[in-house]
């Protein structure tokens, strides 16, 4: 009977540590969330933000789920404390692009934890991040950006055609600014979680004394 209460105080333990940490690295997402920075091959209103970096660490040490909590938390603290220009759109569609990198690339990891399955999880990950990204602002964000600033679509492709004169239509603005986009973040936000991982890794296991 001892054992059994030791155990379910130790659970207890290791649940509390792990919503903690949840809320903790969510709340560093979102502040990084908020410092952005304009890309050269891209239209000036998609900016890279290091936000995915804790998600991605956080996913690594507890798991995919906890990576989508994470992922959830930071959402919600930048939709209710900085506001949507698209009716909580835009930050629906940030949590789910977000998700289809740090939960592939999460679950790949968990079923093996060695560096080589973490390469492999961030690559997938990002690959089918910038494919989810691709398919969403075709057909969601870029016709409801339009909409809710009043613009016609073409002119959208014009921000585009003005730093890169191949894009011409919605495809190639796709193809040549919002998957290149996406394909950059997530090769930076996956080479700086395999230089920081093993650093913050025993923190989050409570290894640190």
């Amino acid at each position: 009977m001892e054992s059994i209460k030791s155990k379910n105080s130790s659970d207890s333990v290791t649940d509390v540590r792990r919503i903690t940490q949840i809320g903790i690295l969510g709340a560093v997402a979102f502040l990084l969330m908020m410092v952005e920075f304009p890309l050269w091959f891209a239209p000036g209103f998609y900016k890279l933000d290091f936000s995915e970096l804790p998600v991605l660490i956080g996913t690594f040490a507890m798991g995919p789920v906890s990576g989508a909590l994470i992922e959830l938390v930071k959402v919600l603290l930048y939709f209710f404390i900085h506001g949507s220009s698209t009716a909580g759109v835009g930050d629906l569609a940030n949590f789910f692009v977000g998700c289809c990198m740090v939960v592939p690339a999460g679950m790949i990891y968990k079923a093996h934890k060695t560096r080589k399955n973490a390469v492999i999880g961030m690559a997938v990950g990002t690959i089918i991040m910038s494919a989810a990204a691709g398919v969403f602002n075709a057909f969601v964000l870029l016709p409801l950006f339009a909409k809710a600033f009043h613009m016609p679509m073409a002119a959208l492709i014009q921000m585009g055609t003005k730093v890169n004169p191949s894009i011409v239509d919605l495809s190639t603005f796709v193809m040549l600014a919002v998957v290149p986009f996406n394909l950059f973040k997530g090769a930076v936000v996956s080479v700086l979680t395999f230089l920081l991982y093993k650093r913050v890794s025993p923190i989050l296991h409570g290894r640190v004394r």
